[in-house]
């Protein structure tokens, strides 16, 4: 049976939800295993919208990740190209220069875009491209942004290490001062 014909019925449910990773957490930055799940083809479901079937993937990579005691879960794609974490996208620092991975399988967050948009008012080159996890060796740094996480520093992916560095924190203060700001 098809949903034609069906009442809609609605919840909304509203609780406070503090800083993502925790504000110590977020400053350290946080610790990413490996998801064994990936992002699905943009072919096998709405990858481009908050789906809540494509929640579930995201869900069972940040339980298993933090069974194994990291913070969250590094996501590929469905080629096996780095994606995103179970629910922020990924910034890799490069020569000085902000990439991130095309949004190809997974949300093209506002979040994201905004970031995008702080660094280039910084002067700052951005780059969205296929990036390779045997790249990641090359990063001199590694951020999240999203909705709750904001902007996050990643310490580490894997076994492969991290600091927190300048442009991640100039983008953390710019995303702060532009969310946190009172009208």
């Amino acid at each position: 049976m098809a949903a034609r014909g069906t009442r809609v019925q609605l919840a909304i449910a509203v609780w406070e939800w503090g800083a993502y990773f925790g504000v110590e957490q977020r400053m350290k930055g946080v610790n990413l295993a490996w998801a064994k799940w990936r992002r699905p083809h943009p072919q096998t479901a709405p990858t481009a919208s908050k789906a809540a079937g494509l929640y579930m993937i995201g869900t069972m990579s940040k339980e298993a990740a933090m069974d194994e005691g990291a913070d969250d879960a590094m996501m590929l794609d469905w080629k096996g190209d780095l994606a995103e974490a179970t629910a922020a996208n990924a910034f890799f620092v490069f020569d000085g220069q902000l990439h991130t991975p095309k949004p190809e399988g997974f949300l093209d967050g506002i979040t994201r875009r905004s970031v995008m948009e702080l660094a280039r008012k910084r002067q700052m080159k951005v780059v969205e491209r296929v990036i390779h996890p045997d790249e990641l060796a090359g990063a001199s740094e590694v951020f999240l942004a999203g909705t709750a996480a904001e902007v996050t520093p990643v310490r580490r992916i894997g076994a492969q290490d991290f600091t927190p560095g300048v442009i991640t924190e100039k983008l953390m203060t710019d995303f702060d001062a532009l969310v946190h700001r009172r009208f």
